[in-house]
């Protein structure tokens, strides 16, 4: 019987779980956005409301949805495809998608001066580099 404990099993592992866990955390957030377009959007307007990003809130909430929906959705066909086809690279796309929405969140949270918000988002930054990481190695 083979070992799990290795690291040839590990990471294959290691792959599926951060790509479900990215296609969980972007996924809601994504379809949120869209079943609850209207208050997300009165939220942000409220919090951009004296930033730079003000006059072009809907747009922005347009974007970052699509990116979302986006990183989620490959998230969780790469994953599927980790433990079906044994394939990192439609995981690989939905990790870098991530990454690249959670820049964009980062940027509004600074431009609205959150820097509380903007905080709370390093750590999941730090979790997409190491799946984009991850991802590559196979």
């Amino acid at each position: 019987m083979p070992t799990v404990h290795t690291l040839d099993s590990t990471i294959p592992l290691l792959q599926v779980l951060i790509s479900a866990f990215l296609a969980i955390l972007f996924l809601q957030s994504g379809i949120d956005k869209v079943v609850d377009r209207r208050g997300n959007l009165e939220w942000l307007q409220g919090h951009f409301a004296k930033s730079p990003l003000a006059g072009i809130v809907p747009v922005l909430l347009s974007v970052i949805t699509m990116f979302e929906i986006a990183a989620g959705a490959l998230s969780g066909i790469g994953c599927a495809a980790l433990i079906l086809l044994h394939d990192s690279t439609i995981a690989f796309y939905g990790a870098v998608i991530s990454a690249i929405a959670i820049v964009a969140l980062f940027f509004g949270q600074r431009m609205a001066k959150d820097y509380a918000g903007a905080a709370v988002l390093v750590p999941y930054f730090l979790l997409a580099l190491a799946a984009i990481y991850l991802l590559a190695l196979r």
